[in-house]
């Protein structure tokens, strides 16, 4: 059991942590890039499924784990029985895996954030005169920086972790999550005055009808907010089991959804605008809008570290303006990664490993397993794929978990006592008998659909980067391993 000095001291401490946990670098540069493809007509299905996906899960998470006391592991065989703790093995295992490569996202927003600060991005600096994509290329599959910058992070990672849950995730995210959001609204005045802006908030807030007749705007919608918000990752229930018992489920967890789609929102602020008003710095050879919405189809982090940067270094105040936004990205990178490697040190601790011990081996092998992804961006885009769309699962088990508990008992038993209306009782199973099942199985069937027509001759090799071979083979192993040793789970967590 949790004593008070490793518990929050305060609901302001928790919802900061739980707000760091959802906010990441998905935020600042997947949004917009999505936001920036289907412009206003994306705004509506995305903060839809905030509240038929999103919120539900991560109710359901905060219920677990402030009941059961215990990491995902312990959770799932306290809650469904002990023949069930592989699923818990596996929603652990994902986060893991993601934890493994995201201290490298920690890195590459560090760095950058250095070279912002020394002008190195600015025009005439040492990035502009190779060319961004060519220092990107040159950088990402090089060694010694990209290590470094890793172990770096990782290790202030670990340090806030080693301090404990008050001294070190509370006072960090108390201090962090409010600056955070204080970089983001600075990105977003500084963008909106930009001369040209108008279009692009114009282009982020319309609304066409005919939108909404495309699939694929509905199933990145749902993807976005399923990844974005944290939901059925475990992190949640990791920090539940150290919140006060006067803390209330339902609303700390719409707390948690809505602060992460509102940081959204203001990224999409401070990124499509500038785009708009800058993609012709670029792109000349395309109309302004066109020219934009070509910026906006790179990936991630081509967005993130070859767009944005060349376009902040042909305005005034440039330099302040990537600074702040490199440093927004790293402190929302790092407050995801707090919560990843507090999960594994939870469920270490679960198996009897003292909380000390238990941070240093997390940190260890992270340093480790997460170097490979540091070397190769092949690897790091490999895991990405297989376990970003391994959370689909997860968030399923943790819709098992209330279908094996009943929608009655989940609601009687596992919320906050009151007395509640009918309505809930009929809302939990709409959502947790049919809509979240249903989303489900369309997000990870498109994905995986969609995986085959990238590699028609090759989705069936498990080497592709993006095949559905490799995730469904990565999957079956995970799967295996917590089957083979689920008996084992049950004699080894501690009492």
């Amino acid at each position: 059991m949790k004593t008070k000095s490793d518990s929050f001291s305060s609901r302001f401490g928790l919802i900061a942590a739980t707000i760091g946990m959802a906010i990441g670098a998905g935020n600042i540069w997947r949004f917009p890039r999505l936001a920036g493809q289907y412009g206003g007509s994306f705004l509506l299905p995305w903060l839809l499924f905030l509240f038929i996906w999103s919120i539900p899960l991560l109710i359901v998470e905060f219920s677990i784990g402030k009941k059961t006391q215990a990491g995902t592991v312990g959770s799932f065989a306290k809650a469904m029985g002990k023949k069930y703790a592989w699923m818990g093995w596996f929603v652990g295992f994902c986060t893991s895996a993601i934890l493994f490569y995201y201290s490298v996202v920690c890195g590459w927003s560090l760095k950058y954030f250095v070279l912002s600060v020394s002008g190195e991005l600015a025009a005439g600096g040492q990035v502009a005169q190779q060319g961004y994509q060519s220092y990107w290329d040159m950088y990402v599959y090089s060694v010694f920086q990209p290590l470094a910058y890793h172990f770096f992070s990782l290790a202030v990672g670990a340090y806030i972790i080693y301090r404990g849950i008050t001294k070190g995730i509370e006072n960090f995210s108390k201090i962090i999550i409010p600056v955070l959001f204080a970089l983001l609204i600075f990105a977003a005045v500084k963008a909106l005055n930009i001369d040209g802006a108008e279009k692009g908030i114009s282009y982020f807030f319309n609304i066409k009808l005919h939108d909404f007749g495309n699939y694929k705007l509905w199933l990145d919608a749902l993807s976005q907010s399923a990844w974005s918000t944290g939901a059925g990752w475990g992190l949640l229930l990791t920090y539940a089991i150290y919140s006060r018992k006067q803390e209330k489920i339902i609303s700390n967890s719409f707390y948690t959804g809505l602060g992460n789609n509102l940081a959204s929102i203001i990224a999409g602020l401070a990124v499509i605008p500038t785009v708009f008003a800058l993609s012709q710095t670029v792109l000349d050879t395309l109309t302004k809008e066109a020219a934009a919405l070509e910026i906006l189809k790179s990936n991630n982090q081509g967005l993130a570290f070859v767009a944005i940067p060349q376009l902040f270094s042909d305005i005034s105040g440039g330099r302040l303006f990537a600074s702040v936004f490199f440093l927004a990205l790293f402190f929302a990178a790092i407050s995801s990664l707090i919560s990843m490697l507090e999960l594994a040190t939870r469920i270490l601790a679960d198996f009897g490993f003292k909380r000390r011990k238990a941070v240093l081996a997390v940190a260890l092998l992270t340093a480790v397993l997460g170097a490979p992804s540091a070397v190769s961006l092949d690897f790091f885009n490999n895991q990405d794929w297989v376990w970003g769309l391994g959370l689909m699962l997860s968030g399923f088990f943790f819709n098992l978990a209330v279908i094996k508990l009943g929608v009655h008992s989940f609601v009687d038993d596992w919320l906050q006592p009151q007395k509640y209306h009918s309505f809930y009782y009929a809302a939990f199973k709409a959502l947790f008998y049919l809509l979240i099942p249903l989303e489900f199985m369309l997000m990870l069937g498109w994905w995986l659909w969609q995986s085959i027509q990238w590699n028609p001759t090759s989705w069936w090799n498990p080497l592709k980067t993006d095949s559905p071979a490799t995730a469904l083979l990565q999957w079956a192993v995970v799967l295996a391993l917590g089957l083979l040793f689920n008996k084992k789970f049950s004699l080894w967590l501690k009492k």
